[in-house]
């Protein structure tokens, strides 16, 4: 398969794990070990690549969800940055929610993928997000439901938080959310829509802040049409990925989250005993 072929291969796994509970990160170190693909992660035109595949995901999150943003803005337009609007209010939660993961990733993501970016240890971490995720499925046996509108402060802080494990490969941003958001009371609709919501403004910040290395990487002329169709490939298998979960988790009541901890466990197993 041609060089240009795999990172097609890899933008759309980007694509559809970085929603997936099943963790991007670990996906983009382990397939592409176990499969063999000739792609050099330390190439000066790779962090470009991965920066295009983000933007790519963060438009296609503010486009399915785009009527969800316009309320909440149009929410805290009307009450003037206070808290008596729900729009508003649910807005301010996603800030909140998003401060613990920014900082986090801002001060310690080099330092984490340096210390705990290896193969082994990211199938290892996969399989303990899939323990997690089979866990979410019993916290939400045991919690009496709330819905987002009743979301707190300190909630939103706790999902948030959540969020920052996904700075180590292996662990899904969206898995930990969902299973926060589970553990607080939240059903699985309102889990996965608090989710994807949260996860927008990180994913397009990651994107952004590496913009102007984007522009000054040198990427190899003929690496920028892949690169740029990569992007787009990205965005339509997230979409795509968005759409399905949230009509799956809007119709599962029941062990929704079990088939993806179930996948997790036996991919990270599987990939321990043949990497």
């Amino acid at each position: 398969m041609h060089t240009h072929l795999y990172l097609l291969a890899l933008a759309a796994l980007q694509g559809v794990t970085e929603l997936f509970p099943i963790s991007s990160l670990g996906h983009s170190i382990l397939v592409p070990a176990l499969l063999h693909w000739p792609i050099d992660r330390n190439a000066a035109w790779f962090l470009p690549f991965i920066v295009v595949l983000h933007l790519g995901t963060a438009t296609a999150l503010l486009l399915y969800f785009w009527r969800d943003w316009a309320r909440l803005i149009g929410g805290w337009l009307r009450a003037r940055g206070s808290v008596a609007d729900p729009d508003a209010r649910l807005l301010w939660l996603l800030v909140v929610g998003t401060i613990p993961a920014g900082l986090l990733g801002l001060l310690l993501a080099h330092r984490i993928k340096a210390l705990f970016g290896g193969f082994g240890f990211a199938a290892i971490a996969l399989m303990v997000n899939g323990l997690l995720l089979v866990g979410g499925d019993f916290l939400k046996h045991r919690r009496g439901l709330r819905s987002l509108p009743t979301l707190g402060w300190r909630r939103a802080l706790v999902i948030g938080t959540a969020q920052a494990l996904a700075l180590i490969p292996g662990f899904s941003r969206s898995g930990a959310t969902l299973v926060a958001g589970l553990g607080l009371g939240l059903d699985y609709a309102d889990a996965a829509r608090f989710s994807f919501l949260l996860a927008t403004p990180i994913i397009a910040a990651a994107g952004v802040l590496e913009v102007p290395k984007l522009l000054h990487a040198g990427v190899p002329h003929e690496l920028l049409g892949t690169i740029a169709v990569a992007g787009v490939l990205a965005g339509v298998f997230a979409w795509l990925s968005t759409w399905f979960l949230m009509r799956w988790f809007g119709e599962h009541e029941l062990r929704a989250l079990r088939p993806f901890g179930i996948y997790c466990l036996a991919f990270g197993a599987v990939a321990l005993l043949i990497g």
